[in-house]
């Protein structure tokens, strides 16, 4: 379906901009009349269509940043006792995200027909996840939506910071990696065919590391496109793979065993899992609802297995830190501070503590991460340099000995 740009102006002369899906223009101008505005131009929007699919779309997503940028905005707008709907038509003109400022004509079109904001996100799945609607919704019910949107932003912001930590910690090894494996490749497609061609002149047995190598390169030049097929067909297997109940359980659970990664792992995933509780139990939720979406975005289905389960036993008028302990996941750092938060009755304060806690801990392993790993970095790229020394020059070593004699 088409979609057309639209200005118009309300009853009071301010203008408003936004676009609308609509199959001919004129059913665009009767939805803007009906709606109180006076259409003073509406176009077609250009879009890049093939087999039906909008390009535009479909290339084109909405950061954390500027869901960081549209919370805190928004915020200052309510805090500042601006009509709401005025509000979405100021953030609608300000927000650049071609996709963003879509989502949010159409959150504004559907305040204005009556709907509640947390209703009129649910509408847009792909740009609001189910913590933020329901932080949204429990805060239109309190009447605190500006202090919602303030710790859905913090919430955001914290979530980026450690996830461009752990991107910069695991750069260098990552470097590493890929500079080893590139050599590798360039050795055995451009040097080690020369080399074969002397080696061939002469009959003498050839090391076992030097055949391991011609071999390599026998069948890269001549089979490359069924290598090429089984690696796009390994990562299409795994991908899919993944994307099932199973094997998603299977990848998280191995993540948490990794040596050196599955303890930061652990230690992010139990961060969110304390900042998104306290967040929410402040924000007045129920603590079923607060359990239910703390599973969810935690980031790990293990470790939300176990929050379900905890759900489970709630629901059972028993406590939570009994599930907590027969898991086997959670530390007694969280353990005890759940206990005492039940207790106290200050859970949001207690997992608060913890999540600053995880977070100073997130920092000291980031910053030791390249110290941690640096063993394992130094034998897989000594091994792979002896594998090449042995394969190129052991051969040369043994010529050198026949033409002595």
């Amino acid at each position: 379906m088409p979609l057309y740009r639209y200005k118009a102006r309300d009853k009071d002369g301010a203008l408003h901009t936004g676009s609308m899906e609509s199959g001919r223009r004129e059913a665009v101008a009767d939805q803007l009349s009906g709606q109180g505005f006076i259409p003073v131009l509406i176009e077609e929007q250009g879009q890049s269509l093939l087999f039906g699919l909008d390009f535009n779309s479909l290339f084109s997503r909405v950061t954390p940043q500027d869901l960081i940028v549209f919370s805190r905005q928004l915020a200052t707008l309510v805090s500042a006792g601006i009509p709401f709907l005025s509000s979405l038509g100021t953030m609608e003109r300000q927000t650049e995200n071609p996709r963003l400022k879509a989502a949010i004509a159409d959150i504004r079109r559907s305040v204005e027909a009556g709907a509640s904001f947390s209703d009129a996100l649910a509408k847009q799945p792909g740009i609001f996840n189910k913590l933020y609607i329901s932080m949204i919704r429990a805060g239109e019910t309190a009447g605190i939506l500006d202090d919602i949107l303030v710790r859905l932003a913090m919430l955001a912001e914290h979530e980026a910071e450690t996830r461009e930590r752990v991107k910069t910690a695991v750069r260098y090894p990552l470097i590493v990696v890929v500079a080893i494996c590139a050599a590798f490749a360039f050795l055995v497609t451009f040097v080690v065919p020369k080399f074969s061609a002397v080696f061939a002149q002469f009959k003498t047995a050839l090391p076992l590391p030097t055949r391991i190598l011609i071999s390599i390169n026998y069948v890269v030049q001549n089979y490359w496109y069924l290598l090429v097929l089984g690696f796009i067909l390994t990562v299409w297997g795994a991908a899919w793979y993944l994307r099932t109940p199973g094997g998603r359980w299977q990848w998280d659970r191995l993540k948490l065993k990794l040596p050196v990664f599955g303890v930061l792992f652990q230690k992010v995933a139990f961060s969110r899992f304390a900042r998104i509780f306290s967040a929410m139990q402040k924000s007045g939720m129920s603590m079923m609802v607060t359990l239910e979406i703390a599973g969810e975005t935690v980031g790990n289905v293990v470790i939300a297995r176990a929050v379900q389960t905890m759900s489970d036993s709630l629901r059972d008028g028993k406590g939570l830190t009994a599930p907590m302990e027969s898991s086997g996941l959670f530390p007694p750092l969280v353990i005890q501070m759940m206990s005492v938060g039940e207790e106290t009755g200050q859970l949001d304060t207690m997992l608060n503590k913890v999540s600053d806690y995880y977070d100073m801990d997130v920092e000291y392993t980031l910053r030791n991460l390249s110290t941690m790993i640096e063993p394992i970095l130094l034998l897989f790229v000594g091994g792979m340099v002896l594998f090449l020394a042995l394969g190129i020059f052991l051969p040369m070593w043994n010529l050198m000995s026949l033409f002595k004699k």
